[in-house]
């Protein structure tokens, strides 16, 4: 058997080098890269628009252009996320956390060098798990049923206490608020509409892109334009220096990077458990593990960028695993893929190890040398990208902020998309500045539908029987732990309950800051009011979650409000907050608009703001690509002012861009617009009319 699988991973690599075979891998790669460079476009409009391409191809051929895409798109993800705190995708979003901050000290290159040779090894490590587990994972996998998944699911949701930093009561708040938000929509059990809002773009939820752009991009374009800086100040450690130290890094941390590797495989091949967990998952294995993490992540520490690419990548390699041996596609990048299968005759199962093994074989070198080359073309343009960061804020925003509409688009191509990003994006901008971690909630919203379906088809399938299987007492007694090892540390840094106690008093500690607490109660009390409404099976989960979190809210207020001033602060439950809510949350950015007064902050959040709007509208009358150089022209000469000289090629580059791009290429379906409608022969004359 030994045999037999070497020499068909020496034929499927033979034949894979054939040129024509080769250039399509790279094709697929480069095409991976740029994707992934684009916030929230994303590989799967790519996979799907190369899947056509492969009817003639041979399956070696078709395997190499759609996995050198699939391989590559997570390798490009961490260029944006870096430079300007976008995230490529939802997978890249923990490496914003440690990757801006080194941006913004001057180490662009070294964190890019670490996002891409971490990408490049994990992706590596994805691929050699997948050509070694395949004949052996077939009857694990066959063993995982709805119980284990639910119980990975609240694993992943434990990991709120970590990623919560010193601020557990809020993370708590903030992650019961996103479970609530997951459960938006028509109720799989019985069809019951909750908190629609008598929309219908609301029956299947709100899309997890915009709102990933929506928390984590337009507050850090925000801070940008308050502070109208460039991203980092000097390019003097972004050369070959910082990308030889960032690769060095990868190296020296070599055990981070085989475990966060193993975790993103291991979860990819799980069904269900896509990259907007794992990267978070992956960061917050980092944490409790890494020495002195808990002081130094958040702050520009490369081992968060090493922790989160690794897992990042390596997921693409474990989804295969599922996609090929069960027909059971592990992301909905791989369902794309088994279409291709199914085109060239290829039957995920017992074939894939026998009579295809050639063909699987050639899937796992395609994605072991897709990750070598693209890691390769991005080192080669790195301090290119790098110098990026240090352009002004007023040459970087209209660019970036036209191609972030793009990509919240893509979420259900409709209009509340983007006012699903411009909403997500004030109460991003909104925690940062009150210290809220914004991490919590993101995993809230990812895992919140996945426990509510697999619990009910636990119980209806296993009744109370599902709770005694091995693989769930080990889950969750993990995410037991994960859950209290805070308090438990908080307790002992207080000498015993009373010294945690002694605190606090009777005189109350009154902020303006506070009142976001009360926003939230007040939200949080709708959505409970709301619910009360509905039938047992729709409602019984929302008010449990939403219970909790209105505790956890009031007791965060409570907290904050009695918590005498000058009480150390230390990183447990009964401290989560003090009066000024002034001690670093690690596992969030900190705002850098700290050295602008609040009325500028306020005046100068308004006007950024408004620019939002003023898109949006422009877009609603005469369509996004006619928008896209007005914007760009009115923002660089009145934010500016920039000179003509690069404000036109600008205006012109862009819209050439996304006219050939997403128009031309991909196609996109535009929103409707007002000057269509009062004048439909101009839709045939002007793009996205």
């Amino acid at each position: 058997m030994e045999a037999n699988m070497l020499d068909a991973a020496s034929t499927a690599l033979i034949t894979l080098l054939d040129p024509w075979r080769l250039f399509l891998l790279s094709a697929g790669v480069i095409m991976g890269l740029v994707l992934g460079i684009l916030p929230g476009i994303g590989g799967l409009a790519g996979t799907a628009l190369l899947l056509p391409f492969t009817f003639n191809m041979d399956p070696y051929a078709a395997m190499a252009l759609l996995l050198g895409l699939a391989s590559t798109t997570a390798t490009g993800d961490p260029i944006p996320a870096i430079l300007f705190g976008v995230p490529g995708g939802a997978g890249s979003a923990a490496t914003v956390l440690d990757g801006l901050p080194m941006a913004k000290r001057g180490e662009a290159s070294r964190a890019l060098s670490a996002a891409y040779m971490s990408s490049m090894l994990g992706g590596i490590f994805g691929a050699i798990l997948m050509g070694i587990s395949l004949p052996i994972l077939r009857p694990i996998m066959l063993y995982i049923g709805s119980p284990e998944l639910l119980a990975f699911a609240v694993l992943g949701i434990s990991m709120v206490a970590v990623l919560s930093g010193n601020t557990p009561l809020r993370g708590l708040t903030v992650a019961g608020i996103g479970l609530l938000i997951s459960m938006i929509g028509s109720d799989p059990q019985t069809g019951t509409l909750r908190w629609t809002l008598d929309t219908l773009y609301l029956w299947e939820g709100p899309p997890l892109v915009p709102i990933i752009l929506g928390l984590f991009a337009l507050p850090e374009l925000a801070d940008l334009a308050i502070g109208r800086t460039a991203i980092a100040g000097n390019m003097a450690k972004t050369d070959a220096r910082g990308m030889f130290q960032g690769a060095k890094d990868c190296f020296t941390h070599w055990w981070l990077v085989l475990r966060c590797s193993w975790l993103g495989a291991a979860l990819g091949a799980v069904p269900g458990i896509g990259g907007a967990v794992i990267d978070w998952l992956a960061y917050g294995h980092a944490l409790r593990t890494e020495k002195g993490a808990s002081q130094s992540f958040g702050k520009g520490d490369v081992r968060g960028v090493i922790a989160s690419e690794s897992a990042n990548n390596s997921r693409e390699g474990g989804a295969l695993v599922p996609t090929g041996a069960f027909g059971v596609p592990g992301s909905a990048g791989m369902a794309i893929l088994m279409g291709a299968f199914m085109i060239h005759g290829l039957v995920p199962g017992p074939d894939m190890l026998s009579k295809h093994l050639n063909v699987t074989y050639a899937m796992v070198w395609s994605v072991a040398l897709a990750n070598i080359l693209g890691a390769g073309l991005c080192y080669l343009f790195s301090e290119q990208f790098a110098r990026l960061a240090t352009l002004r804020y007023t040459l970087i925003m209209p660019t970036v902020l036209g191609i972030i509409y793009i990509g919240a688009f893509q979420g259900a191509r409709n209009w509340g998309d983007l006012w699903t990003l411009l909403i997500f994006g004030l109460l991003g901008w909104t925690m940062k500045q009150m210290k809220f971690p914004r991490p919590p909630l993101v995993l809230g919203i990812v895992l919140g539908e996945v426990v509510e379906r697999y619990l009910f088809i636990s119980i209806q399938r296993y009744g109370v029987q599902w709770f005694s299987r091995p693989i769930v007492i080990v889950l969750f007694a993990m995410a037991l732990y994960g859950l209290l090892r805070p308090l438990r540390q908080d307790i002992k840094g207080h000498g015993g309950i009373k010294g945690m106690l002694s605190g606090f008093g009777i005189t109350p500690q009154l902020n303006p800051k506070q009142l976001f607490h009360v926003f939230l109660l007040c939200v949080i009390g709708w959505a409970l009011l709301e619910a009360s409404s509905w039938n047992f099976s729709a409602k019984i989960v929302p008010l449990i979650v939403g219970g909790l979190a209105f505790a956890f809210c009031l007791f965060s207020l409570l907290n904050e409000v009695f918590r005498q001033p000058g009480e150390a602060v230390s990183t447990g439950l009964a401290s989560a907050v003090q009066s000024d809510v002034q001690q670093k949350i690690h596992m969030d950015l900190e705002s850098d608009t700290d050295h602008v007064l609040t009325r500028t902050l306020a005046i100068r959040g308004l006007i950024f703001f408004g620019w939002l709007l003023a898109f949006m509208g422009s877009m609603a009358v005469i369509g996004l690509i006619p928008t896209v150089p007005l914007f760009v022209i009115l923002y660089m000469r009145l934010e500016g002012p920039e000179p003509w000289k690069l404000v036109i090629p600008q205006a012109i580059g862009l819209t050439i861009f996304v006219y050939f791009l997403f128009d031309q290429l991909l196609t996109i379906p535009w929103p409707p617009t007002y000057i269509g409608a009062w004048f439909p022969a101009l839709k045939g004359l002007i793009p996205s009319v």
